[in-house]
């Protein structure tokens, strides 16, 4: 399946924040959505400068005096290096890619705007689904061959 596929069945609603946003607000914005990351956005447009993830945020709790913590923003502890992936490109691959990268989530990104994001759990869920088909496919082609 690809990538836009997903997307468009799974009514996913993008939720992104700032890099001016206090960590506060970021942990709010990840615990009421119940994701684990985001797209960190310019002030203008839709345009990813980065991408925070809880692990982001449990570094810097670990690296911040809690006095600190009330001034840190979004850009302090963001993602600069960004993997993403593209709508047509396929769940495996984005699998993969996250496998290589150590990362459990992606953007999706076409021309430059960033459209959702994808996580290991979904691309998992996916695998998960293409084989249970598989399996009911062999399944059904067994018991036809033996019917006959």
């Amino acid at each position: 399946m690809k990538i836009g596929e997903f997307l468009q069945h799974s009514n996913q609603r993008l939720v992104t924040c700032l890099s001016d946003d206090l960590l506060n607000a970021v942990a709010k914005l990840l615990y009421t959505h119940n994701i684990g990351a985001m797209p960190v956005c310019e002030l203008v447009g839709t345009r990813m400068v980065g991408i925070i993830s809880e692990r982001d945020l449990v570094r810097a709790f670990a690296r911040a005096d809690w006095t600190e913590m009330q001034h840190i923003r979004a850009r302090d502890v963001m993602t600069t290096r960004v993997v993403s992936c593209q709508p047509d490109d396929s769940m495996r691959s984005a699998q993969e890619l996250m496998r290589l990268n150590h990362i459990r989530h992606v953007p999706i990104i076409k021309d430059g705007r960033t459209l959702g994001m994808l996580s290991m759990r979904d691309t998992l869920t996916m695998c998960l689904r293409e084989s249970e088909d598989e399996t009911s496919v062999l399944r059904d082609l067994v018991a036809a061959a033996r019917a006959h």
